[in-house]
């Protein structure tokens, strides 16, 4: 079920065993989850948590191994030991943390992509972190395996394949069909962090558009690209405003995912596409600008999610309108000052050029209206403002109350954390004009993702429930890697998005 096309990412094969395998094999491990003993009492051990694939004995060796290597089982702390009894090279131990009766989706994801990120050299691994969550485990080793390794020449590739084989011991009846799934939801995300962490000089635009394009068809998608001229005659005055900067030529991408029900809900996916931000005229500072290779971020979640909605045949319909542009500064650039038309008629003046993703959003925006969906949900590496409120890792989830609410329960359930956030009535009155209908930026410097968020509502058409996920530190990680997150692209809020499209689908 994993996309297996040149623009989708190649994940490590998934299997699942009910049994431990028969011979040695040591260049194979085994992943086991252990925990914490009493933090108050200094004598207690660390403890493996064991299910029905291990027995006594071997238990007994993974324990004392990681007794003798000092291990606490805290959580994310990984001890690699030996145990004779078993037929592997080696048993990685990984902290889970106290103990508890039920496990959270996320304890388990992280502690699978933390064993994953520490295994360089492995090719295959078992796992017993099944019997605790097999989709998260799969999810995590799958997220934890990741490695971005494209333009590495031989002086700096690594010299080990990575992970490319994962077996998942269950005796779930649908330990299989559960896995498959997990598999490809890691995977979709792998691809959208492929698209984030390729470099502007070698996905622009046009070469954005070729590779949804070819994504796409490889599920069975719809596919429609829309090139500059077409944007210009149809009024798509956003994203022709903001690329027209740039020596590569803007785009519009849509790609449709049909259930072939009559009564199926219809929802609307919108994602920002600049392949780089320069800022244009209002150009940004030099430092850091480099990270702006990730302004398209919110478009490669879109793009891998609806792909995936595809892949796993959900009974409703789908369709991504993205927005692609490069913002540069040039003698064609738009001005501050300027004024352009969105698509649908609305005027706006221009005041900084660095607000430029709500320019291509507003236009997608009322391009998917007119599809007349139930609901939309967009999402974009939008302002700097969502890092000042919320942190790099929290997406600010704004829009219809209910939908809005609904889509940051979810989002919070899969480990991807987006907060609800409020669009008050009077942020309007900043966006005003002297000159057109609307201004693109407020005058002051208060509430900058949230003014972002009420520009962007007045694009959408009455009767539509909606959100917009702001993403701008979510969706590229600038530190070191943790858990199953690595350092770059994250993939945020790929998972988000299928949660929400699986709860439309089984709820309305």
């Amino acid at each position: 079920m994993a996309v297996s096309t040149k623009y989708g990412y190649q994940s490590p094969a998934v299997t699942v065993a009910t049994a431990l395998p028969k011979s040695d094999d040591s260049s194979d491990v085994l992943i086991v989850g252990v925990i914490s003993g009493d933090p108050d009492n200094p004598d207690a051990k660390t403890t493996v948590v064991a299910g029905e694939f291990l027995d006594a004995g071997a238990v007994a060796e993974i324990e004392a191994g990681c007794a003798a290597l000092g291990a606490k089982g805290g959580a994310d702390q990984v001890t690699r030991v030996v145990a004779p009894s078993l037929p592997f090279g080696s048993v990685l131990a990984v902290g889970l943390g106290k103990g508890r009766d039920e496990w959270p989706d996320d304890v388990v994801r992280r502690a699978a992509g933390t064993a994953a990120r520490s295994l360089n050299g492995t090719e295959a691994v078992f796992t017993t972190l099944g019997e605790l969550n097999l989709e998260a485990t799969v999810e995590g080793l799958i997220l934890g395996s990741y490695r971005f390794t494209e333009f590495r020449s031989a002086k700096t590739a690594p010299k080990d394949k990575g992970l490319r084989k994962i077996t998942v011991l269950s005796k779930a009846k649908d330990a299989k069909k559960r896995a498959a799934r997990a598999a490809a939801v890691g995977t979709a995300v792998a691809t959208a962090r492929d698209f984030v962490n390729t470099p502007p000089s070698h996905l622009y635009p046009a070469e954005f558009a070729k590779r949804a394009k070819a994504l796409g068809q490889s599920v069975g998608l719809e596919v429609e690209i829309l090139n500059r001229k077409a944007l210009e005659e149809a009024g798509f005055g956003g994203i022709v405003g903001v690329g027209q900067g740039s020596a590569r030529a803007p785009r519009l991408v849509r790609l449709i995912h049909r259930s072939g029900r009559a009564d199926a809900k219809t929802v609307a996916l919108v994602g920002k596409g600049i392949t780089f931000d320069t800022g244009g005229i209002s150009i940004k500072p030099a430092a850091s600008m480099h990270h702006m290779t990730s302004d398209m971020g919110g478009a490669a979640a879109v793009i891998a999610t609806v792909a995936l909605a595809a892949q796993l045949e959900l009974p409703i319909d789908v369709i991504a309108t993205v927005p692609m542009a490069e913002n540069m500064p040039s003698s064609t650039a738009q001005r501050p000052g300027d004024v352009l038309t969105q698509y649908g008629g609305t005027t706006v003046e221009v005041l900084n050029t660095d607000a430029e993703g709500r320019l291509i959003l507003a236009d997608a925006i009322v391009r998917a209206c007119e599809d007349d969906p139930d609901y939309l949900i967009e999402t974009s590496t939008l302002t700097g403002a969502q890092t000042v409120a919320l942190g790099a890792r929290i997406p600010g989830v704004m829009g219809s109350d209910e939908f809005r609410d609904r889509v940051a329960r979810l989002s919070q359930a899969v480990g991807e954390n987006g907060w609800p956030m409020p669009l008050p009535d009077e942020l309007k009155e900043d966006l005003k004009s002297t000159v057109a209908d609307l201004a693109n930026v407020s005058s002051t410097r208060f509430a900058g993702m949230l003014v972002a968020g009420v520009y962007l509502r007045e694009f959408v058409a009455e009767g539509v429930q909606w959100v917009h996920i702001d993403i701008a530190g979510p969706s590229y990680n600038t530190g070191g890697p943790w858990g199953y997150t690595p350092k770059g692209g994250t993939g945020v809020p790929a998972r988000t998005m299928l949660a929400v499209l699986e709860d439309i689908a089984e709820n309305g």
